[in-house]
């Protein structure tokens, strides 16, 4: 008899995940709250507010679940995992305390300088005048952080004084303050590194392309595609990463009272000199990185989150296919400001190898049909030995997808491409 297993979470990142599990013959039953259309069809969905931790409890003790898989941040930061153990239940994902270094830039960031990690020099702007005193000595190009949760869209970067200025401002009348960064000149990168007390695997490494727009213009998004291995994490690079970030973290995470066990997300920029510094902390999987991450991963997933969970994550072998993972994002009529939903999505049955739907912003409406629910509907993934075929099949199979409206990159990858 196998294992029940929650993944909490309505997105691609939680559909990518939930595919995932479901080959793995250890798992028994699996369950996704609130899951999406594409979950529906491998496991069982279940409607819940992610934010709601003892709603979530209560379903954990309905099911009897044996682990719980948090994908998105905000249950984490609420403590949903500290939640888990007080009644047994294994929890993939930090307690609420190792989620600040994503819950709070400021925190994360004295963090990095008390353990010496490379990072942009960063302060705390409280008022607008402050911000005049100082916005010269930080600039041109601005980075200006909102110290929350912000689904991704909390950053403003740009070389404009009158819109940095704006964003300081807004962000000191909701928050309190904000940080000013200085500028990380190279390019991005993010490394995914699975981590317990025993020890930490480095996942291949991915790039995701956060603007909307072609040529990385436009505003920010949540991810719009993503694709791994980043050519930009060469072998000299990563054993950098290794030393300089993951070591220090690893070594001061295993020492704290609160156990971290789960996924530490690095988020890097790589100068041309190839020297990593570190643009922030997330302490999950990554949307849309997952959905080229996890399925480059060849062993037993479950076992992976199974020994993370429970402390022993240095007793498994974690092996990886030698292929190329490319991911695009198909995005609602007006993301990413306002998204129009309950639109109909047909094109999706035509059957195409080394290829992956991820259902994101889907659901079945009451006449079961396919229809859009969120700003990000869903990617297509790709897979291939070559990074350009992957990415040949994802566009192929993105071309055969109808949804009024809908957007999507046609870049994806262009800078390895």
């Amino acid at each position: 008899m196998g294992d029940s297993v929650l993944v909490i979470g309505g997105g691609g990142r939680e559909h990518a995940i939930a595919l995932g599990l479901k080959e793995c013959e250890d798992v028994s039953e699996l369950h996704i709250a609130p899951g999406n259309a594409g979950t529906s069809k491998i496991g069982m969905n279940h409607k819940i507010d992610v934010s709601n931790v003892d709603g979530i409890i209560e379903l954990v003790q309905n099911l009897n679940v044996d682990l719980v898989i948090v994908g998105p941040e905000g249950p984490l930061v609420n403590g949903l995992s500290d939640e888990l153990s007080k009644i047994g239940v294994l929890c993939f994902g930090p307690h609420s305390s190792g989620a600040n270094l994503e819950g709070s830039k400021e925190y994360a960031n004295e963090v990095m300088m008390n353990l010496d990690i490379p990072t942009a020099a960063s302060i705390r702007i409280d008022t607008y005048e402050q911000a005049k005193e100082l916005i010269d000595g930080f600039g041109p190009v601005w980075v200006i952080k909102r110290d929350v949760l912000a689904g991704g869209k909390g950053v403003t970067v740009t070389d404009d004084k009158n819109e940095a200025m704006e964003a300081i401002s807004e962000g000191i009348t909701l928050d309190g303050f904000v940080l000013l960064e200085e500028f990380l000149e190279g390019e991005e990168a993010s490394m995914l590194v699975v981590m317990d007390e025993s020890g930490f695997v480095c996942l291949p490494a991915s790039q995701d392309h956060k603007r909307v727009g072609e040529g990385d213009s436009g505003p920010n998004t949540g991810g719009m595609g993503a694709y791994a291995p980043a050519p930009i994490v060469t072998d000299s690079v990563k054993n950098k990463v290794i030393d300089r970030i993951i070591v220090p973290m690893h070594n001061w995470l295993s020492s704290e009272e609160s156990l971290y066990r789960g996924c530490l997300y690095v988020g890097l920029m790589i100068n041309q000199y190839g020297d990593p510094y570190v643009v922030e902390f997330n302490v999950r999987f990554g949307d849309p990185e997952t959905q080229v991450t996890i399925p480059l991963i060849s062993s037993n997933l479950y076992e992976l989150f199974l020994a993370t969970a429970q402390g022993r994550l240095s007793e498994i072998e974690v092996n990886f296919h030698d292929k190329h993972a490319l991911t695009v994002v198909l995005a609602s009529e007006g993301y990413p400001s306002t998204s129009k939903t309950n639109r109909l999505i047909s094109g999706l049955d035509s059957e195409l190898e080394n290829c992956m739907v991820h259902h994101a912003g889907t659901k079945y409406d009451e006449g079961g049909n396919l229809v859009s629910n969120g700003g990000r509907v869903l990617a297509i993934t790709g897979i291939s030995n070559s990074l350009s075929e992957a990415a040949k099949i994802s566009y192929k199979y993105m071309g055969n997808i109808a949804l009024e409206g809908s957007h999507y990159r046609k870049d994806i990858g262009f800078r390895s491409l």
